[in-house]
């Protein structure tokens, strides 16, 4: 799956007024009618439980600049009340999940359906709402051959 180039997001959401992420690039839509997008989640990671609790999350596609916070929320063992502590978020106007600023675009979701995908959890989300980030240099942070790069459009 190394050769597969994939984009790179971060996934939010609040449990009890908590904030969560996580690093996924296992995401990607799945229907136009109704709006509905997937993203798969480690059953093992604290993020499984709130957001499958929560039933609502946001998604931030990230840029090319945004390789810390990539990075960031990879890691496991983040401190659960700080892990947000210098990133620049906004509360979605649907759920109030936390979206990273200056993302390149971004998803309000409500789950819509959940199915076993043996160490992970397939998400489904119907989509709420949707932006787009305001940047000059739209270019996409993704993944491909085990490292990060930028995807600049022509």
């Amino acid at each position: 799956m190394g050769r597969f180039a994939s984009g790179i997001t971060i996934m939010s959401t609040s449990q009890a007024g908590v904030a969560h992420a996580m690093t996924a690039n296992a995401f990607t839509s799945v229907s136009l009618d109704p709006p509905l997008v997937l993203v798969c989640v480690d059953k093992g990671v604290r993020m499984h439980d709130a957001v499958l609790e929560c039933g609502y999350w946001a998604v931030s596609v990230l840029a090319a600049g945004d390789r810390a916070i990539a990075d960031r929320f990879a890691r496991s063992g983040r401190h659960l009340y700080s892990q947000f502590d210098g990133v620049p978020t906004v509360a979605g106007p649907k759920t109030g999940c936390p979206v990273i600023a200056g993302a390149l675009s971004w998803l309000e979701c409500r789950t819509w359906a959940t199915y076993d995908g043996g160490d992970h959890t397939i998400v489904v989300g119907e989509v709420l709402s949707l932006g787009t980030g305001e940047t000059d240099d739209p270019a996409a942070l993704i993944y491909y051959t085990g490292q990060y790069r930028e995807l600049r459009g022509s």
